[in-house]
């Protein structure tokens, strides 16, 4: 590299945003993630060893993956190529084996490939790496968003280690931003007081854990209102807009929130429930498909031991179709916090479970004859009907009988818990079978 060369890359790197200028040469300038990154640590001694090995980063946006492949290509002697699955191809990927195979033989140098957002290449695309990594052409990190066990093809998954990252919390992203306000040489160099405590705070929140946004929002601000007085949180909220919350609607997170919601409602937590059923109506998510959730929920976690659970359920249902957004939202979490402090039961739902086992298992059994009708006089000869017991002939309206196909005579599948209504039920079947018993 000549010295206008060097000359050109330095203007360029002083005139990028600054996330990008703010980025850590070493693990000792890395701000979180300690819990993959601490010295001793498996990472830690790869990359100051310069033994990198194939290897996944996952995590959600701003928490330090690229920073991470950065640094590896600061540290390692190895060729270091990256690429973008967002703008690669197979052919991309089939010239950077045939450069890694003569590095290799002409060199002996190996390649470490790192590949930002691998999760977008589809089943092909990834299956191209998969032999090289394998037989060490390669050396593969991979940065994703997404949980590789869903987007990532598993064989290449076998043959990685996955490193997750956490989001950034409240303190990281403060230490971020007051580097990146300070920093004489990359950052913007300024004085920590031409922040207020409370706007820098309020970047740090609206950033939900994203470094990338904290940094763009604080230069944001810095360029916004210039020099001069104290940059108040009233003026950063105005030069700033709120971040979107992490969601992908067709991706993990999506799946993560919507588990948050139901293990809330069955753990009778309704201050839980409602925080994350506003965390996605806030994102976006359609609010047909909650209360959708919200009625299977009725059934299959609360069932009898409160039978109006699936009548506010579908209420709900039906207000909010009369009603939309937002005057409709509150039915929504009107049925939220009723589902959360009903009394719980699957009973129900294990009870059909076993009956579908059952008939699984057992094949055809034939009904009794007892329990037939008889409309023409041929059934009625071949015993169709014969001794069954009218129960509204009988005191309290039940009598002893038998229902089931003989050889499945006495078996049980719903077995009612003591919670709310469904212990009045269980008192009736215990007297009802009872009677059953021979005396």
């Amino acid at each position: 590299m000549d010295l206008f060369e060097s000359n050109a890359q330095k203007a360029m790197h002083l005139s990028a945003p600054l996330a990008d200028r703010m980025r850590p040469d070493s693990l000792n300038e890395l701000i979180g993630q300690e819990h993959i990154t601490a010295s001793g640590s498996l990472l830690h001694k790869a990359i100051e060893n310069d033994r990198i090995f194939s290897m996944l980063l996952w995590g959600p946006p701003g928490c330090g993956k690229t920073t991470l492949a950065n640094i590896i290509a600061k540290v390692t002697q190895s060729e270091f190529v990256r690429i973008s699955a967002v703008l690669s191809g197979v052919r991309d990927i089939r010239q950077i084996i045939d450069r890694a195979k003569e590095k290799r033989n002409l060199y002996k140098k190996r390649t470490i490939l790192f590949v930002d957002e691998i999760h977008r290449f589809n089943k092909s695309q990834q299956d191209a790496f998969l032999f090289h990594v394998e037989n060490g052409l390669i050396t593969l990190v991979g940065a994703t968003t997404e949980n590789p066990s869903f987007e990532v093809n598993p064989a290449l998954v076998s043959r990685c280690r996955v490193f997750t990252l956490k989001s950034l919390d409240h303190t990281h992203i403060l230490q971020i931003l007051k580097r990146g306000l300070t920093d004489q040489k990359k950052g913007l160099g300024m004085a920590e007081e031409s922040f207020s405590t409370e706007a820098l705070s309020h970047i740090a929140m609206v950033s939900d854990g994203d470094a990338r946004i904290g940094l763009t929002n604080l230069e944001t601000a810095a360029l916004h209102f210039g020099p001069g007085k104290t940059i108040s949180a009233t003026k950063v909220g105005e030069a700033i807009e709120k971040k979107s919350l992490l969601y992908d609607k067709a991706g993990e997170e999506h799946y993560n929130l919507i588990s948050a919601f139901i293990k809330s409602l069955r753990g009778s937590d309704p201050d839980a429930a409602i925080y994350w059923l506003e965390r996605m109506l806030a994102a976006g998510d359609d609010p047909y498909y909650m209360l959708r959730r919200m009625i299977r929920f009725a059934t299959e976690d609360i069932g009898l031991a409160d039978p109006g659970a699936l009548t506010m359920a579908l209420n709900a249902s039906e207000s909010f179709r009369i009603l939309g957004r937002p005057e409709g939202d509150g039915s929504l979490f009107q049925a939220a916090v009723y589902l959360a402090t009903a009394p719980k039961s699957n009973a129900v739902y294990a009870a059909h479970k076993a009956v579908k086992q059952a008939v699984a298992d057992t094949g055809y059994q034939p009904v009794p004859l007892h329990i037939r009708n008889a409309p023409t006089s041929l059934m009625a000869k071949m015993s169709y009907g014969k001794g069954y017991k009218y129960a509204h002939d009988y005191k309290d309206g039940y009598v002893p009988q038998s229902y089931l196909p003989p050889a499945m005579e006495d078996q049980r599948f719903y077995v009612p818990t003591q919670r709310g209504y469904e212990k009045i039920v269980k008192q009736r079947l215990d007297a009802w079978i009872d009677l059953k018993k021979p005396t």
